[in-house]
């Protein structure tokens, strides 16, 4: 069986198989029943061997495998995946879920409020009991801001990170070496005193490559821009979006 594994805000995670779901209503059905003040965060497919890492505000993280959630129903409300800090001033919540295989050679990537961030490989989150606190996934101070983001990476992603007054920057995981755990991690993104960083997702490099091949191929055989646009769609490439990465994006990096 295929299983999804949902994750919610409070730390709650649900493990349901994926047949659940095969039988859709006009008006949806229930993907899972989320206790009052919680909400849901994220829900991934899982692998059948998948090391199940949800991260935290507070800087912990937790680790363990899939099998340590047992299958529930489409409406069940799931159980304990992490305790979160009851001492955190603004309130600690979980900020991520990342569900990898463990012969992927993927490897954990977090990033702080204040753009700090670090890449450390799979084997430096030890496995602990679901449901527990976890392990230290980054050292939280003034200086780096609470942790705001846990990505999967190898060096075939780019990063992007967004901040709350909109600026924009790209980073090749490719260029950013791998630290400890434990650490306080590198500035990724120069954040303004009064800002933060409000987003972080993971895009393949290999698409914006391809976008430059199709564009270099085109201006050499003046190829019409619609017929570029239908080779690009057909390669699931956004035409608009990998022009406007080549404008300067108007940010300092460090």
């Amino acid at each position: 069986n295929t299983f999804l594994m949902f994750c919610t805000e409070q730390g709650t995670v649900k493990k349901t198989p994926l047949e659940a779901y095969s039988r859709p209503r006009a008006a949806g059905i229930n993907a899972i029943t989320i206790n009052e003040g919680d909400r849901l965060l994220d829900v991934q497919l899982l692998s059948g061997n998948s090391q199940v890492i949800l991260a935290s505000r507070a800087g912990r993280a937790v680790r363990f495998p899939e099998e340590k959630v047992r299958p529930m129903g489409r409406t069940a409300a799931g159980v304990r995946g992490i305790s979160l800090s009851e001492d955190a001033a603004d309130g600690d919540k979980v900020v991520g879920m990342v569900c990898v295989a463990e012969d992927s050679g993927e490897e954990l990537l977090v990033v702080s409020d204040h753009g700090y961030g670090k890449r450390s490989v799979l084997e430096e989150y030890r496995v602990t009991n679901r449901g527990g606190k976890g392990v230290k996934a980054m050292q939280v101070t003034d200086k780096t801001g609470k942790l705001v983001s846990i990505q999967a990476v190898t060096d075939a992603d780019d990063l992007m990170i967004i901040n709350r007054s909109g600026l924009t920057i790209r980073l090749s995981m490719s260029e950013l070496r791998t630290i400890g755990r434990a650490t306080q991690g590198v500035r990724l993104f120069k954040v303004a005193a009064n800002d933060e960083i409000s987003s972080v997702a993971k895009v393949a490099a290999a698409a914006e490559q391809e976008l430059e091949l199709l564009l270099d191929e085109a201006v050499a055989s003046e190829v019409p821009a619609v017929a570029l646009a239908d080779v690009t769609e057909d390669a699931g490439v956004d035409l608009v979006a990998g022009v406007a990465d080549d404008e300067p994006a108007g940010t300092e990096q460090e």
